[in-house]
């Protein structure tokens, strides 16, 4: 064989090799792809998942009136679903001109585009020279794909991408897939899916999104840090400059519109979506906590969390929203999420009562309290404390909320020494801290910013239907992102006053009625151990008299509140305040237990006075009316809890007593400086040194109740002239009264009426008329009764 014939044997071999290679890469290839879909190699969804990828997704908590409050998530899952046929067509045609031209051309793979790439990347190394994945795989990706380490991890995923792609476009039709895209992908500030980032850069649904607005979020989609219009505006105009090119090549505009277009200025109407910002957000997190709750275990809570262990384990047995995704199972065994499953919680709020109850809040606390106790605080030496304890130990006092903080307590656990963490707590720094006026940038140390926060007021309110126990507002404070404990029904303070209407509600039981007498005079009493009690009182109007319940109640005097006490069984005390839905269980039967030296939440105070106006009868918050799945479902109803707590003869009684304490007592700025003019009981409380003020009221058809005080029992104000409740709290709920019974849409009237029976008489005589209150026959000698 000459030389001639070798090379040609040699080329013949050299194709034959070519061909083999080639025929086994196709081979390995078709093989590996058949592996992957099988699930041999690497992830591969099951089919189930592949046909419904969009079960993930945020929960809406929605309004009874129909508004959406907010959603609750984390990470990744922040998303609400939208509608292909709510999406504008700008944004699909962006989306597609941008990432996809041949989006409708191909079934999952690009090949021209994934050649392109291999070529120009791989082998020019040209780094702008785009992607070869198609809108389908980035699907695959954003759903299926974890973060990869490495550039070895990330070639491993891509094959899985590209055959899960394909499985895409089998199961689903093009609109589908771009509305899967849309809704999955994260938009940065929290706002993940189309809808919410439509609501966080321009507060618009996504069907109203301008060709602009449009081609700004699909921008984002190239590199949303980098592109990120509220940090990076220039760089954010520019990329979207781009998209409406890209648009023009694709045909969507044409070079006019794109000239006008890419003129204008970048418009943000940025509202970022955060948990902690937006409507009822103390409430949200009370649900959120209450929904995820999991069983109760002992081991889990600290030695001296034995109330908040008795508490939840009896919330579990008996409220059946506490734990409610733990305790229902979807239909493959796992429990329901709130951050994942996309369902819709309906409440019982109506946005605009809780819009009313948090500018009521906002308007009273910061915009009149706050100013006073600045002014009483300014050149204090032991400011935010007050003037009643030392320089001394309002230092200690701080130097504990030092170590009570996370700051401190995460220093502490990277193994800090104390020194170091002394140190850099005196050590100024740049922070956000929040003012009355919005949030300020500034430098302090940060033992500075603890005692500065401590100077700000808290506060909690809750209003209650009274026959259903729906919640119609809920405020834990004035701003849960700085603020997030939550004072309506977490915290707890002693109540003051606003005990004595359970007292009296004992004494009516008992056979007392309005109408008896007692001493006003100041009297000692045995206690236990052989000790002595004399209380006091802020008034010696009509000292010695002998005067009816109604006006003692009415006087909150508490020498009649103590005197009663004495005639009763305090144990029995106790026990009505266990049916009244009082859950502490430290509190101990004491003639002193009158004045209400126990710690109590707004949301119990207020369950509790529903008793009075709905016949005896207690209503248990109730938040939540139905539960839907993602797809509208209904899972679960929601009823009114109830119990009888006293008899109907006593709650009419009481509401004869509590009107007093409105219509002549220390509620009458109720009448006299807020016009409130509907039937209404109350009471209200101011503990010592006015460290907690309280009013809690109700009207036929809502009762309501606010606490306002200091952060520590120490902040308080130094005179009652602010500090009592009807100075503190009681303007609350008037401002909150004024602003509802102004809105006709919500069909609350002051004409309504307490449901007495006619000829009801509390002192125990039958009259013909109706009314209770103003037309009894004073000839009865008790000239006190109802003319105060």
């Amino acid at each position: 064989m000459d030389l001639s014939q070798k090379k040609i044997s040699m080329k013949k071999k050299i194709m034959i090799a070519l061909w083999c290679l080639l025929l086994l890469f196709i081979v390995g290839g078709a093989s590996a792809f058949w592996a992957i879909s099988k699930g041999w190699i690497g992830y591969m969804p099951d089919l189930q998942q592949l046909k419904n990828p969009v079960n993930k997704f945020a929960s809406q908590v929605i309004s009874s009136d129909g508004r959406v409050l907010g959603t609750w998530s984390y990470t990744r899952a922040n998303r609400v679903f939208v509608d292909y046929d709510k999406i504008a067509p700008s944004t699909i045609q962006a989306l597609v001109a941008t990432e996809d031209v041949r989006f409708y051309n191909h079934s999952g793979i690009d090949f021209r585009a994934l050649l392109r790439a291999i070529f120009k990347r791989g082998i020019l190394r040209q780094k702008n020279a785009g992607g070869g994945s198609t809108i389908t795989q980035q699907l695959a990706k954003q759903v299926y794909s974890s973060h990869a380490s490495s550039v070895e991890e990330r070639l491993t995923q891509k094959p899985i991408e590209w055959v899960i792609a394909v499985e895409l476009e089998r199961l689903y039709t093009k609109e589908e897939i771009l509305t899967m895209y849309l809704n999955y992908f994260d938009f940065l500030h929290n706002a993940v899916g189309l809808k919410s980032a439509a609501k966080t850069y321009f507060n618009k649904e996504p069907r109203e999104l301008t060709v602009n607005e449009s081609a700004l979020l699909v921008g984002l989609c190239k590199n949303p840090s980098y592109y990120n219009p509220v940090r990076y505006p220039e760089r954010a105009t520019s990329r979207r400059n781009v998209v409406l090119g890209q648009m023009l090549k694709a045909g969507y505009l044409t070079q006019t519109e794109v000239d006008s277009l890419a003129a204008q200025p970048l418009e943000l109407n940025f509202r970022r979506t955060d948990h902690k910002e937006g409507e009822a957000t103390y409430l949200r997190e009370h649900l959120r906590q209450m929904l995820m709750a999991k069983k109760p275990n002992r081991s889990n809570y600290a030695t001296w969390q034995k109330q908040k262990f008795y508490e939840d384990s009896l919330a579990w047995e008996t409220d059946p929203l506490y734990g409610w995704c733990n305790k229902n199972k979807k239909k493959d065994g796992e429990p329901y999420n709130i951050y994942t499953d996309g369902l819709k919680v309906f409440t019982t709020i109506d946005s605009r009562m809780q819009r009313y109850a948090e500018e009521a809040m906002t308007e009273h606390v910061s915009g009149y309290l706050q100013p006073h106790f600045n002014a009483e605080r300014k050149g204090k030496a032991n400011a935010p404390y007050g003037s009643n304890i030392g320089t001394a130990k309002a230092q200690e006092n701080l130097k504990r909320a030092m170590r009570q903080s996370e700051r401190y307590l995460a220093m502490q656990r990277d193994g800090a020494s104390i020194a170091e963490i002394e140190k850099a707590f005196n050590t100024p720094m740049e922070m956000t801290v929040y003012s009355s006026n919005g949030e300020i940038d500034t430098t302090m140390t940060p033992l500075d910013s603890i005692k500065y926060t401590k100077g700000f007021l808290r506060s909690g309110f809750v209003c209650m239907d009274t026959h259903t126990g729906a919640v119609k507002a809920y405020v834990g404070g004035l701003n849960f992102r700085h603020f997030q404990y939550d004072m309506a029904s977490l915290g707890k303070r002693q109540v003051g006053s606003t005990i004595k209407p359970y007292l009296y509600t004992l004494a009516m039981e008992n056979g007392w009625s309005p109408c008896d007498v007692a001493p006003n005079v100041q009297q000692t009493y045995q206690v236990g151990g052989g000790q002595t009690w004399t209380p006091r009182n802020g008034s010696r109007a009509r000292y010695g008299e002998m005067v009816t319940l109604k006006w003692g109640l009415a006087q909150s005097n508490n020498w009649i509140s103590a005197y009663l006490m004495s005639q009763l069984n305090p144990s029995a005390f106790v026990r009505l305040l266990h049916q009244f839905g009082i859950l502490n269980q430290e509190i101990h039967p004491s003639l002193s237990l009158c004045l209400g030296p126990c710690d109590i939440s707004v949301q119990e105070m207020v369950s509790a006075y529903t008793s009075f106006p709905n016949k005896g009868i207690r209503c248990a918050p109730l938040y939540v009316t139905r539960i839907e799945d993602s797809e509208g479902n209904i899972i679960d109803e929601f009823t009114p809890r109830i119990n009888e707590v006293i008899s109907e003869e006593s709650a009419y009684k009481m509401i004869v007593l509590m009107r007093g304490v409105i219509d002549g007592g220390t509620g009458s700025r109720m009448r006299n400086r807020y016009k409130i003019t509907a039937p209404m009981g109350g009471k209200t409380g101011t503990t010592n040194d006015n460290s907690d003020g309280w009013f809690v009221g109700y009207t036929p058809s809502l009762a309501f109740g606010a606490w306002v005080g200091g952060d520590e029992r120490d902040i308080h104000f130094n005179s009652m002239t602010y500090g009592q409740g009807a100075a503190a709290s009681l303007p609350i709920c008037a401002l909150f009264l004024q602003k509802v019974y102004a809105d006709a849409s919500l069909n609350y009237s002051q004409s309504e009426q307490f449901e007495i029976p006619p000829g009801f008489d509390p002192c125990g005589t039958t009259y013909s008329d109706e009314s209770v209150s103003e037309d009894v026959d004073e000839s009865v000698g008790l000239d006190d009764l109802f003319g105060m």
